[in-house]
């Protein structure tokens, strides 16, 4: 906590058990605000002014709210007229119900921990302040999730124009969301909108306020300094007790009016850092060739290649501009996840030098530690998200998971998880959003000996050099379709990338990460054939990784493909491309950038 303080009012968070609620604790922290925890029901009688965070199922929370005690307390302090800031589902929360909670008890296997508490409709409903439903996106033209960075427009021009509560509507800020409250020209929600956001064809309520209630369905303490000004402009206000007063409101627009021709949806550059050990322990950011980290000189003794400290590096690609980070741990957890303690203290200090998301990726499965203690995937993620993760990057486990789905509904059955699963485990709890899928793919050429049943198993599949996107001169006469390789190409699996993607979207991932065997290292540029493919067969967001070479690659995968994010590593660590000139080069071809 914060040894300062603005005010000797009291101000207090509430974690309900799911989500990262670090980074929200960090923010207020670097903003000078200390603060307490809600840790029970008699808390809420201590609080002047209260934020609820939060990162996960509408259900979930509502349960945990509810089995805590803290569902009625929350509603008597809304009531009291204090000041209120809900983030996420923090906001959703404040909603009479949500889809959420129907569509995952329609999915939920029997049996499973959730299904209970599914079945209670006191968890289908919230705090029921604003008498309107929570909604779920529509994929037709976009995915879904909803993630990545977008704008907002104001519902009313009574203050100053394109600016108020600390939002701008020059600004972008980062959501990462399935379910949202669609804007509609009836006052049950038009009253309580302060802004909308349009996302495709929809149009959805991004910030609500009336009265001693704020609300934000994006994250402010991941948007950068611009979602710091929002918590900074709240902060004050409630400190200043002018949170609690209606300022008399200008009519709503119509929602005909506020629908904009296109939506102001941005692409994100990722940065990645590859974590290991060296061999002194310590941890250090790496990359290599096809895989292999160790320098190739040999009068370096073949050491592994460090390029510099994750922590640093993670800061400087803040405050580069990258727009989300991506910790990946490629030689950890092998024995003992939640007991590697190097790592989780790296994803703690990096949640205090950034203010976008973070991803961490290494070992989220099912584990035994060394002393026989069973650990869940849900369990080891959860260390990681209140560690400070935003998102985890599940790999193998995946392949895995999806091949038993694949056995057990055999030849042309319907493809159903079984709740055990590391991606259904951890996207019931914290939402599918919570949860990216990391898939490395190789090439497999068809030739003269490719059996019959592969030749019509993947024909659908089948990329034809000659019309291709992109691919080099040599491969111009060849086709080939895409394997699933798992332990970094080094084991071959039967079934296609294809297969595997659409798979793990059945199972609940939020978010493909996609790599390329073939391209990684060789700065040629994105497999464009590759993403298109996977692309196509699945409706969440997609991030592009492997052969980034230089700015024009980025701005031929934004603008070849339907791709939301591309990813990159050892380029921005070794400073041969600039996270800043990659942006100026997608602007120069008309694209879309925070």
């Amino acid at each position: 906590m914060a040894d300062s303080q603005t005010s000797s009012s009291e101000l207090y968070v509430l974690d309900y058990g799911a989500g990262n609620v670090r980074s929200i604790a960090n923010t207020l922290t670097k903003l000078g605000y200390s603060f307490k925890w809600i840790s029970q029901p008699e808390d809420f009688a201590k609080a002047d002014k209260l934020i609820f965070p939060g990162v996960g199922a509408f259900s979930t929370a509502v349960s945990n709210l509810r089995s805590q005690g803290l569902f009625k307390p929350l509603q008597d302090y809304i009531a009291s007229g204090r000041p209120y800031f809900g983030i996420c589902i923090g906001m959703q929360i404040l909603f009479k119900d949500s889809l959420e909670a129907r569509d995952l008890l329609a999915s939920t296997i029997g049996g499973t921990e959730n299904e209970g508490a599914l079945t209670d409709e006191a968890n289908w409903a919230g705090l029921g302040l604003i008498d309107w439903e929570i909604g779920k996106f529509v994929p037709k033209g976009k995915s879904v999730p909803h993630m990545g960075w977008n704008g907002v427009t104001f519902v009313r021009d009574n203050a100053e124009p394109g600016q108020r509560d600390g939002l701008s509507e020059t600004e972008s800020y980062y959501f990462v969301h399935s379910y949202c409250a669609p804007y509609a020209d009836d006052p049950r929600i038009s009253s309580w909108a302060n802004s909308v956001t349009q996302y495709g064809e929809e149009v959805f309520v991004s910030t609500i306020k009336k009265g001693n209630v704020f609300a934000t369905q994006f994250h402010p303490e991941k948007s950068g300094q611009a979602g710091l000004e929002v918590l900074r402009a709240w902060l004050e206000s409630a400190t200043n007790a002018a949170s609690g007063q209606d300022v008399p409101q200008s009519a709503a627009r119509s929602l005909s009016a506020l629908k904009q021709n296109v939506d102001g949806f941005r692409k994100r550059v990722i940065a990645c850092l590859d974590v290991r050990s060296n061999d002194q322990g310590d941890l250090v950011v790496t990359k290599g060739d096809q895989y292999d980290v160790r320098e190739k000189d040999e009068a370096s003794g073949r050491q592994v290649r460090n390029l510099g400290k994750p922590v640093a590096l993670t800061g400087r690609y803040y405050n580069a501009g990258a727009d989300e980070i991506c910790l990946l741990n490629i030689t950890s957890f092998r024995n003992s996840p939640l007991r590697d303690q190097p790592m989780l203290e790296v994803v703690r200090k990096a949640a205090n030098e950034v203010y976008v998301p973070l991803t961490i990726g290494g070992g989220i499965k099912d584990t035994v530690e060394p002393d026989g203690t069973k650990r869940s995937a849900l369990e080891v993620a959860s260390e990681y998200f209140r560690a400070g993760a935003d998102k985890v990057s599940i790999g193998s486990e995946a392949v895995i998971a999806v091949e038993k789905m694949m056995e057990r509904a055999g030849s042309g059955g319907h493809w159903t998880g079984d709740g055990t699963s590391a991606i259904e485990q951890i996207s019931r709890a914290y939402g599918r959003q919570a949860v990216v899928v990391s898939i490395d793919p190789k090439r497999v050429y068809i030739s003269p000996e490719t059996s019959p049943e592969d030749t019509e198993r993947y024909s659908k599949e089948t990329v034809v050099g000659a019309s291709s996107l992109y691919t080099l001169e040599t491969e111009k006469g060849k086709s080939w379709w895409y394997q699933c390789t798992m332990n970094g190409g080094r084991v071959l699996k039967s079934l296609s990338a294809v297969e595997l993607a659409r798979g793990v979207e059945v199972l609940g991932a939020g978010e493909i990460l996609l790599n390329s065997i073939d391209r990684d290292g060789t700065g040629l540029g994105f497999d464009l054939d590759l993403i298109q493919l996977i692309k196509s067969a699945v409706s969440i967001p997609v991030v592009a990784s492997s052969g980034a070479g230089n700015e024009d690659h980025f701005a031929d995968v934004f603008q070849k493909t339907q791709v939301e994010a591309a990813l990159a590593a050892g380029i921005f660590h070794r400073g041969e491309v600039e996270i800043s000139s990659v942006k100026s080069r997608c602007r120069e071809h008309g694209l879309k950038m925070r």
